[in-house]
């Protein structure tokens, strides 16, 4: 058996969550008298948590005492609506109910704040992941690999043991760091052209691929 565990990214990887991101980075920019910004722009910013999202949607030169009240105000408008537009890729609920099929232990690692990632798991996901874990204070983000080491330590499985799941560079980085194969998905928050040149060498475009691969390693094919 090749795997024991799958990690998943969520924002882009399990969960099209870009929308509701987008809105609530508006809706702080707004309150706060700042220009708006593009669903596409907003597209590039994420992907090393909201304090990195708000630094990049704000205007250039912004205090840093303006970007805390941004990020207050994304936080707490984000808590009440994110899941306003947000919805599971088509395709994952069932890709992740047959990896488990196989006894192999699923769970999500993100840079999302912690609150996020905890109700859209049990919103979209109830029962699927064994692990969840977002952005919390003391725990640094990815690419660094501690979140992904803290799943690997509570369920005893070497990294040799655990795929890796993700959208963006950061995801590349963090397998990297981490030392775990890794197998990105292209339609998440960055195109395969552009996960290529960061090193990606495994692309899919479909959970059936994913699943593919996973069961391929499972029976050792």
């Amino acid at each position: 058996m090749k795997y024991k565990i799958v990690i998943f990214d969520l924002d882009g990887t399990i969960l099209n969550t870009i929308d509701d991101l987008a809105d609530s980075t508006n809706y702080a920019l707004k309150e706060h008298g700042m220009p708006e910004r593009s669903v596409e722009e907003i597209r590039h910013f994420v992907g090393n948590g909201i304090r990195k999202l708000m630094e990049r949607a704000v205007p250039q030169g912004t205090q840093e005492d303006e970007i805390v009240k941004v990020h207050s105000t994304f936080t707490e408008y984000y808590k009440e609506h994110c899941a306003d537009k947000t919805r599971p890729y088509d395709g994952i609920k069932e890709l992740i109910e047959r990896i488990r099929s196989l006894g192999i232990k699923t769970a999500v690692v993100s840079n999302k704040a912690d609150y996020g990632v905890q109700t859209l798991c049990r919103d979209y996901f109830p029962g699927l992941f064994d692990y969840a874990v977002g952005e919390r204070e003391g725990i640094r983000r990815k690419p660094y690999p501690d979140s992904v080491n803290e799943v690997l330590r509570s369920f005893n499985v070497d990294r040799t043991e655990a795929l890796y799941i993700g959208d963006s560079e950061v995801d590349i980085q963090t397998s990297a760091n981490a030392g775990m194969d890794v197998c990105m998905v292209g339609w998440g928050f960055r195109d395969e052209d552009y996960l290529k040149v960061q090193g990606a060498k495994f692309v899919v475009h479909t959970p059936e691929e994913i699943w593919d691969y996973v069961s391929r390693e499972k029976e050792g094919e």
